[in-house]
């Protein structure tokens, strides 16, 4: 179960600087710009040993005027829906304005924890001014500056204080889960039908018809995991901005449950932008991926239709493209099973641990044939490498100056792996220590 922190206020009053603090990331936009994408509104946090996932709303909010608090109320609505944890951030400078008193007023009705930060008090003469806030009737206010980090620590205190636990059904807790995600309408639900036999699951042309993450367990044909329907958008969403941020809380949830995801494309219009924007929230997460083709047999096809639209789906992906590729139909039952038996395939490559001699003695080799190219003079040596004892498959390399190593030896490194060994749909973590 996933943990998540939404960051709510209108523009300009801090949120994004405060989420790149969170997540030590210099990444995130810090100004209202239309157009953000998925990745940079979506990261992960650790305090005092517990992590969670951080939203940040801003940037959804200010492309027409005239339906400005239409918009903030949608923004608000939705992060109440989702989050564990809801930051409501306001400007000391400006006090409270009409905006922040509508916000106030939807959060004062949510059932989920709120917090009231008043941001850019960065000195002791403005403390005087935030008590103002507390008006707003929201309880205790916390008065942070998120640009200099003065008061985030106790800020960040009451966030983990406020988080649920995350307890594991020890029945099914070993068992692996896998995740159909994907666009609204692209048969994610009746994928899920035709496997279990079942209409469990609602299924209608209306994208978003699926409300809540739908956990069925599988055991047929000696298979046994937990398999997953991301929940999909409430109704149809008539601003494209709604729809993107929504799909970023549905999709961080149920991505970080699963141990692969199936990503479900649309085979009538194949790899789009938030295909690849989903792809690469999986692969942050260091999840096993799948990328599943469906309605091929509505699609007029010949001898090279198949290569033509993997070789089209690799290059949006790279440079990750080791990943699997089938093309089903949820309707007619086309390859499910093939789907199922890749998602286990890759559940087991993500497993798996590659003893240190084996490991050495392939990418030595390949190491002593194509050796990092020298830094200033300085020759670069690397002598040893290990798989480290982590989660998804992370490989660590012993130089003597592995602060010289660049990005394109890593990814031979990465690629000499992949050849050597099978982690097929699985991303790799590559580190270099010193000897």
């Amino acid at each position: 179960m996933s943990r998540i922190v939404a960051i709510v206020g209108r523009p300009n009053v801090g949120k994004s600087t405060l989420f790149n603090r969170f997540v030590e990331s210099r990444k995130a936009i810090v100004d209202d710009v239309s157009g953000v994408t998925r990745d940079r509104i979506y990261g992960k946090c650790l305090w005092n040993g517990i992590d969670f996932s951080v939203i940040d709303t801003g940037g959804y909010v200010i492309h027409s005027d005239d339906v400005f608090e239409e918009q903030i109320r949608k923004q608000v609505h939705l992060a109440m829906d989702e989050s564990d944890v809801i930051l409501f951030i306001v400007d000391v400078e400006l006090g409270i304005t009409d905006l922040d008193d509508a916000m106030a007023d939807i959060l004062r009705r949510s059932s989920k924890p709120v917090i009231l930060v008043v941001n850019k008090v960065d000195n002791n003469n403005r403390e005087p001014d935030a008590q103002v806030f507390y008006s707003l009737g929201l309880g205790e206010i916390f008065t942070i500056s998120s640009m200099s980090g003065s008061g985030t620590g106790d800020l960040l205190d009451e966030v983990v204080k406020l988080l649920p636990d995350t307890p594991e059904n020890d029945e099914e807790a070993d068992l692996p889960k896998f995740t159909v995600v994907g666009r609204p309408n692209v048969g994610k639900s009746s994928f899920i039908n035709a496997l279990i036999g079942t209409d469990r699951n609602i299924v209608t042309d209306i994208a978003g018809t699926t409300r809540d993450a739908l956990h069925t367990r599988y055991n047929k044909f000696g298979h046994d995991f937990i398999i997953i329907d991301t929940a999909g958008l409430r109704k149809k969403a008539k601003v494209k901005e709604d729809l993107e941020f929504y799909s970023v809380l549905r999709s961080v949830r149920t991505i970080e449950e699963a141990d692969v995801c199936l990503l479900m494309i649309d085979a009538d219009r194949g790899i789009e932008a938030q295909d690849v924007n989903i792809f690469n929230l999986i692969v942050r997460n260091k999840k096993g991926v799948v990328i599943l083709v469906n309605k091929w047999d509505l699609i007029e096809k010949d001898n090279h239709s198949t290569g033509t639209f993997q070789k089209e789906i690799r290059e949006r992906l790279a440079p990750f493209t080791d990943v699997p590729v089938i093309f089903i139909s949820a309707m007619t039952k086309q390859r499910i099973h093939k789907a199922l038996e890749t998602a286990m395939e890759v559940y087991n490559n993500r497993k798996q641990k590659i003893k240190t001699s084996e490991l050495n003695e392939l990418l030595l080799k390949a190491i002593e044939s194509y050796p990092p190219p020298s830094w200033k003079g300085k020759y670069i040596k690397i002598k040893y490498c290990t798989q480290l004892p982590a989660a998804t498959p992370t490989f660590a390399f012993f130089a003597n100056l592995p602060q010289y190593i660049k990005e394109p030896y890593k990814r031979y490194l990465e690629n000499q792996i992949r050849d050597n060994f099978n982690f097929s749909g699985v991303p790799i973590q590559v580190y270099f220590r010193q000897k």
